[in-house]
């Protein structure tokens, strides 16, 4: 479906001295500094599959999604999307994808949602059917009908982005391109945008590339992650090998009945200890949780034990730290 091979690009900012000398300079002379966003990246993406694309701002994840949604053309390699070149082929092309950019709109800002939907029936060419489908499919699982009349910017950021993916949703995609959906957004949209992204993809088999610096989002609805960092792809597997491979300690809480001495475990540190609770972290290298916990349990009278893996940012940051990143 999706494949890319040895995509570089670069771009050329413009670059000047501080002050009125630098600015009477570059008038004459302007200076570039040249930026390599892509270094040759490449990987191949499976019909069907939801895909988390992370890395820090600056990485060329942007540019990444630009390029594959034929806004940008490379400056070198090869990308083929179901078939057809993004930049050669773009009037047949946009109509297998859709887009949504967080901090873009594609809506009509100063009209009803309803009106920018059925201007985007005409652009496609979507015929009365087809438009009614897909429509009252949207507008069920986003629930959007209480808002179709309003003008865009009266709509709340959690309302608008929701009517953001039914936009982008609306002449039925193969492919969806989702760069930072849930910016911004309240615990309850997050919740409400992320069932619905997985909704799409079990009943269209929609490809959904994801970007994001929320890893909450990646946790949810990823089956694959891709890292990329200074233009280079750093890693490119399950988010499960992720953690098997980072994950280094794990927390364990224990509840327990009073007790008033101190808990001594051998290649264990204590985060906190009360009389009826205490937080230990366990560097697995070192100690299993089994032998732990059985430790534990010679020390202390039990009631419940909480054994948590370290929080899904702190192993991307580690490999961004490991990428000297």
């Amino acid at each position: 479906m999706i494949e890319l091979e040895g995509i570089s690009k670069t771009y050329r900012i413009p670059v000047r001295s501080k002050g009125v000398g630098g600015a009477i300079k570059a008038l004459f002379k302007r200076e570039y500094e040249v930026v390599q966003a892509l270094k040759g990246i490449s990987f191949k993406i499976n019909p069907g599959e939801i895909v988390g694309y992370i890395g820090p701002n600056g990485a060329g994840k942007s540019t990444t999604i630009k390029i594959m949604s034929g806004i940008l053309v490379p400056d070198d390699g090869k990308c083929q999307i179901g078939g057809q070149v993004p930049w050669q082929d773009r009037k047949a092309y946009v109509g297998k994808i859709g887009v949504v950019f967080g901090q873009r709109s594609q809506l009509w800002w100063d009209v009803p949602v309803m009106d920018s939907f059925e201007l985007l029936k005409e652009i496609y060419d979507m015929t009365n059917a087809q438009y009614e489908r897909s429509f009252n499919e949207l507008c069920d699982a986003l629930e959007l009908r209480s808002f179709l009349d309003h003008p865009v910017r009266q709509l709340s950021l959690g309302q608008r982005m929701r009517c953001e993916i039914a936009a982008a949703l609306l002449h039925e995609p193969e492919i969806l391109f989702l760069d930072e959906p849930t910016i911004g957004l309240d615990a309850v949209s997050k919740i409400a945008v992320r069932q619905f992204i997985r909704h799409i993809n079990a009943k269209r088999g929609v490809t959904v590339i994801l970007t994001t610096h929320d890893m909450s989002d990646i946790e949810a609805l990823a089956s694959r992650i891709m890292m990329i960092g200074k233009g280079e792809i750093l890693y490119d597997g399950s988010l499960e090998s992720l953690k098997r491979t980072y994950i280094k300690s794990k927390t364990i809480t224990v509840d327990h009945h009073d007790y008033k001495g101190e808990v001594q475990i051998e290649g264990v540190t204590l985060i906190s200890q009360g009389r009826e609770r205490t937080i230990l972290k366990v560097d697995t290298s070192e100690r299993s949780i089994a032998h732990v916990v059985s430790d534990l349990t010679d020390q202390l009278s039990l009631k419940d034990v909480t054994i948590e893996n370290e929080a899904i940012e702190d192993i991307v940051i580690r490999l961004y730290q490991d990428h000297q990143i």
